[in-house]
């Protein structure tokens, strides 16, 4: 409405789940209110922010109402140029039943949860599987087939399966039907698409991307990695075409970047000045220059220095790493692989207890949020960096007055990590989702907002099709 008001209005005839203490009652603007103030600790019986909101706490709110029964008035005290941004950032969006709130005290029992969602929880069996079944009652129709009501299946059931030869073999036995972006059950291996192609080649393969994930983060708080020279030359050691065509059979994209892919806020390769494209170029000689201007020199055994990198088992592809620590130790750099489970690796990150580590460059996500993870004040920084030139550009964005300001600013702040090599830069390769042919209504999707369900919700199973293959 003007610079300090936002008003939503709620979507008509969506009901909670037909389950205790909601009982299927209509979702109104009163649920949205409760929530904020829950989170920003506003009312409703709050008067404490919660821990973990983000970006959300950062402007300053004068008041959330309900104006109606279907109406969410959010009023500012000064402009905030993201407030759209962190009012519907899908962590914010989360909406939980009121009811449950005041009965329970929180959600963290998953037989108190009750949605507005296509398909209702009925069981979890920890390490194991998620069991849902339809919603009866929800509002949705195909966007296809407008008389069609949402969703087509009667009972979803996801497992849980962190090896991939596991699902794939379920996936090979008609005991699963979509192999996908939930958790971390896409294929992540080339080798196991290639090898899928050959021996079942009945099955469906969508390749997607959502950022790179083959790049390493030195910590460049402390030696040798606080050095840009040694940074620079461990990029430079790299042979990014000859890792794309052999280990990664040419489905990789070797064209460096920064943190962001979204249009319109980075500078592509082509137009970065011509000593910042001359890093990527594979020059291991180079590179031993480098090192040797640092002041890191070969001791008698021919390495130059030691350090560890921390890797989680889930999502990192080992072998590529290998294959990286033997490049680097070309120019006698010795890397070890230290895997630890995500807990562990989520302290030593915020604790800035590592030497070099792992994150998603040249991501799809909000702009501020794939470059804003190097301010100093963000518990997810990969580098441990404290740099006041980019803090200070990090403060400009959020402050910026218009869209164009705050764009430029984030352009400015993306070629800022690249130009200190904060990222080590590896193919970008994609991931696959793998679906036989009796999964209908499937066209690859990854996400539909931040969320899988909705995908499921029009999806649906050809069992004739299922039984003539033998399933």
């Amino acid at each position: 409405a003007d610079p300090l008001t936002y008003v939503f209005h709620i979507r008509k005839g969506v009901h909670w789940h037909n389950k205790a203490p909601m009982n299927g009652r209509e979702f109104i603007a009163d649920d949205a209110v409760f929530n904020f103030h829950r989170m920003l600790g506003m009312g409703s019986g709050f008067t404490e922010p919660s821990t973990g909101i983000g970006e959300l706490g950062k402007p300053q709110w004068e008041s959330i109402t309900a104006t109606d029964k279907y109406t969410v008035v959010f009023k500012l005290k000064q402009p905030y140029l993201r407030a759209v941004n962190v009012i519907t950032d899908w962590y914010s969006m989360v909406i939980y039943p009121p009811e449950v709130i005041k009965e329970h005290g929180n959600m963290q029992d998953w037989k108190n949860l009750v949605g507005t969602g296509p398909f209702i929880l009925t069981d979890y069996v920890e390490g194991s599987s998620l069991s849902y079944v339809k919603n009866p009652d929800y509002w949705g129709y195909d966007e296809k087939y407008p008389k069609n009501r949402l969703p087509y299946i009667d009972e979803l059931k996801w497992r849980i399966m962190p090896e991939e030869a596991t699902f794939l073999a379920a996936l090979r036995a008609g005991q699963v039907d979509y192999v996908g972006w939930a958790g971390t059950s896409q294929v992540r291996s080339i080798d196991l698409i290639e090898q899928l192609k050959k021996t079942s080649p009945e099955l469906l393969i969508w390749p997607f991307s959502e950022g790179n994930e083959n790049v390493f983060t030195p910590n460049v708080s402390k030696p040798p990695f606080d050095d840009i020279r040694v940074r620079h030359a461990l990029q430079m050691a790299l042979d990014l075409e000859t890792f794309n065509n052999s280990y990664f059979k040419g489905y990789g994209d070797t064209t460096p970047m920064g943190m962001t892919s979204v249009k319109g806020f980075y500078i592509p390769f082509e137009e970065w000045p011509q000593e910042v494209k001359n890093a990527y170029t594979y020059d291991p000689e180079g590179a031993e220059k480098l090192l040797d201007e640092a002041g890191y020199p070969r001791g008698s055994d021919g390495i130059r220095f030691k350090f560890a990198l921390m890797r989680t088992p889930a999502q990192s592809d080992l072998s590529f790493d290998q294959l990286v620590g033997a490049y680097w130790r070309k120019i006698g750099v010795d890397m070890e692989i230290e895997v630890i489970d995500r807990p562990k690796a989520v302290t030593a990150l915020r604790e800035r207890n590592f030497e070099m580590g792992g994150t998603r460059a040249a991501g799809v996500a909000d702009p501020i949020l794939s470059v804003g993870i190097f301010a100093s004040e963000s518990p997810w920084n990969p580098v441990a960096s404290n740099d006041p030139g980019y803090n200070a550009l990090y403060e400009k964005a959020l402050a910026a007055g218009t869209y164009e300001e705050q764009t430029q600013t984030l352009i400015e702040m993306d070629m800022h990590v690249i130009k200190k090599h904060w990222i080590i830069w590896g193919p970008d390769t994609p991931l696959f989702h793998v679906t036989p042919p009796w999964l209908k209504g499937y066209n690859g999707e990854a996400g539909m907002g931040a969320l899988k369900f909705p995908i499921f919700a029009r999806l649906w199973i050809d069992q004739d099709l299922k039984k003539e293959m033998g399933f």
